[in-house]
């Protein structure tokens, strides 16, 4: 037996973190996501892991993309990237993380509503001055 084939048929029970991430589309290379990895941004159990530490079918692990934090479970792995209906079928999310992200996403939402939706025409800009010379005096 040669030592190359041990790698195909333990395929389907080990598979590398930055692999699976890669696989399952949360990265679109792998070089991201053993980036996103080092920087921190993917954790298992509150523990930082390391891009070569191994994942398993019901690990937790939660990943930091930008503003949105997802704790997603495993359900399956590949170390293949396939077409994104396939990826999704690799994991699930949890309801209390989506919950969270929904939150969040609606106090982003709320924020933004006190920013004007366009420039201050000439109009405008005398107005906006004359208000502020009334309250500098």
């Amino acid at each position: 037996m040669k030592s190359g084939s041990k790698n195909a048929s333990d395929n389907d029970t080990r598979t590398r973190v930055d692999k699976w991430l890669w696989a399952a589309r949360f990265y679109k290379t792998r070089s991201l996501a053993k980036d996103a990895i080092d920087s921190g941004h993917v954790h298992c159990d509150g523990q930082r892991v390391k891009v070569s530490r191994e994942v398993f079918v019901d690990m937790t692990l939660t990943i930091r993309q930008g503003h949105d934090e997802k704790i997603i479970v495993v359900d399956a792995l590949s170390s293949v990237r396939g077409p994104a209906p396939v990826a999704q079928l690799l994991y699930h999310e949890t309801p209390e993380s989506i919950a969270k992200r929904d939150d969040l996403r609606e106090q982003r939402k709320a924020q933004n509503l006190a920013h004007p939706d366009h420039k201050p025409n000439k109009k405008e800009r005398r107005q906006i001055h004359r208000f502020q010379r009334g309250f500098g005096e």
